[in-house]
């Protein structure tokens, strides 16, 4: 008996074979005549409520598309206006900045670190052309 009382305060939701059982159970047979007809009324006045709330809200959607139309905007100029909107939050974002601060600080030692090869490149370069200069012209020298 207990076990069947903890079932039935369970406060788990339903999980799929039980949902099937609920769904396929029919419960009209516990109703009475007249909460039957309350519940088929009820059920005709929601669905009369949506269909309204569809057509009062398909309305707004049409005067929407008028105002922008007269206000000059359009697809493209909105999707501008968003991407613009985008890129300047991103751009003002805490990750950005310390992203931008960190590449651009990697940036300034990366061209140091190339500047510093292309010099000690161009000075073993000049080195290696006067030596060759200079045992170039040695055995001139010393033939004369």
């Amino acid at each position: 008996m207990e076990a069947q009382a903890q079932g039935l305060l369970e406060t788990e939701p339903l999980q799929g074979r039980d949902e099937d059982a609920v769904a396929s159970a029919d419960f009209s047979s516990m109703l009475s005549e007249e909460e039957k007809e309350e519940l088929k009324a009820e059920l005709v006045q929601l669905e009369e409520e949506i269909t309204t709330l569809r057509q009062v809200l398909s309305a707004k959607e049409r005067h929407l598309v008028e105002i922008k139309q007269k206000l000059g905007m359009n697809l493209m100029n909105e999707l501008k206006q968003n991407f613009s909107k985008s890129w300047h939050d991103m751009q003002t974002s805490t990750a950005y900045k310390k992203t931008h601060e960190t590449l651009s600080h990697a940036g300034q030692k990366a061209t140091a670190a190339f500047s510093n090869v292309g010099t000690a490149i161009s000075k073993k370069f000049g080195d290696m052309s006067y030596s060759i200069r200079h045992s170039i012209s040695m055995p001139a020298m010393r033939r004369k």
